[in-house]
């Protein structure tokens, strides 16, 4: 896939903007609050309905406008397709594909992109939560369906924590609770399909994921993921990941039995204390959790080789091509061996988006196509410089 035009109206600091891009590389450069991650941010808005920096709309509509129009031109193949979405500051949003309107949740079906910013580092060192959100992504850009199973377990997750809260609030005890036991069959439904779904993603990733981490950082540090399942008795979100492999057991029969024997705790707190809200998937390099042991470049290599790793899973099974690879101000924080063997490990997706302050902070590969940013205008588009000829005398 590859994006070819985008356009913007009223989106972050744009009145206004139209870019054209390249199969390949393409640079994004400008100093610093410019505009030049708000370019990759409405690129990967289509491909998740949401922006990697805020958890709302609004801030994405530029002050004093009621609405963003977001345009992007895309290629597959030899068929193109035009997206539109209007993301409005207040009220439902808008979409449009080829012109006809459609659902916004639509989108996501024509758009694959793998955004990585210097915010995944909260893949690794933020808490659960991060790394929960980064695995849901991925498995409904990969399998749509699943957006529904996710959204309706947690439906059922905030009408099961109201019950408790009243029930706490009335000192029932569980025994008197029977209505208790028609949410906990909702909740082992649903959720032990999203539980199989992320175990079943993360042992398509550690292989990629190991590859894509060595390249970057130079080193086999045995990267691992594994869950910590609170149906197995691990409680991540109470900081306990030291018990609950992922392996062994059927996972609606150990969700019922961890239900049983968590509903004293659940109504003394008026809290649900297990299920795939609860997990933790655990990130080690060398034998060791990343989060508290790895230094600041094996961090910033599994954020990346998660993300890479992402990008090849879907890149394998998409009829859409090779998703679109951005790659929002990275440079700057490896060294020239890393930036070199990075921009050699991306070379070969149909199109790879850079951003970056320091234009020679960039590999020379990945700057073939240059877009110079300036206070929310495009105010050049130029080619990277030649290479020097050779002095043969």
């Amino acid at each position: 896939m590859i994006v070819e035009q985008l356009s913007l109206v009223d989106f972050r600091n744009y009145a206004a903007a139209d870019v054209t891009l390249d199969a390949g590389p393409n640079l994004f450069v400008g100093r610093n609050g410019q505009g030049k991650t708000n370019l990759a941010e409405a690129i990967g808005y289509f491909a998740t309905l949401g922006s990697h920096r805020v958890s709302t709309d609004a801030p994405m509509v530029r002050y004093g406008a009621d609405a963003a129009i977001v345009r992007a031109r895309l290629a597959h193949g030899r068929r193109q397709v035009l997206l539109e979405v209007q993301i409005n500051r207040q009220g439902s949003n808008k979409a449009r594909v080829n012109g006809s309107p459609v659902k916004p949740t639509e989108l996501p079906r024509y758009a694959h992109v793998v955004l990585f910013a210097p915010e995944d580092l909260q893949i690794v060192r933020g808490d659960p939560s991060s790394r929960r959100r980064f695995v849901d992504q991925l498995l409904i850009q990969r399998t749509p369906r699943l957006a529904g199973v996710l959204a309706d377990y947690d439906r059922v997750l905030r009408q099961r924590n109201a019950l408790l809260k009243s029930a706490r609030a009335r000192g029932i005890r569980g025994d008197q609770l029977s209505t208790l036991d028609v949410w906990d069959d909702k909740l082992v439904t649903l959720g032990s399909q999203v539980i199989r779904a992320r175990m079943a993603l993360t042992a398509e990733l550690a292989e990629p994921m190991a590859r894509s981490y060595a390249v970057i950082a130079g080193a086999d540090h045995a990267p691992q993921l594994d869950w910590a399942l609170s149906v197995r008795g691990a409680d991540p979100e109470d900081g306990d990941d030291g018990e609950g492999s992922a392996s062994g057991g059927d996972i609606d029969d150990l969700f019922r039995a961890a239900l049983t024997v968590k509903r004293p705790a659940e109504l003394d707190r008026g809290l649900t204390l297990v299920g795939p809200h609860r997990d933790d998937l655990v990130l080690r390099v060398r034998g060791l959790p990343v989060r508290g042991y790895a230094s600041h470049g094996e961090s910033w290599s599994v954020a990346l080789g998660l993300r890479l790793a992402s990008a090849d899973l879907l890149r394998l099974e998409s009829q859409l091509g090779d998703p679109v690879l951005i790659l929002d101000d990275v440079f700057a924080e490896l060294d020239a061996d890393r930036r070199e063997r990075l921009a050699r490990l991306v070379g070969d997706f149909e199109q790879v988006i850079v951003t970056a302050a320091v234009e020679p902070d960039v590999p020379d590969t990945l700057r073939a196509h240059v877009v110079r940013v300036e206070a929310g205008s495009i105010v050049g588009v130029d080619p990277a410089p030649a290479p020097e000829a050779a002095d043969v005398g």
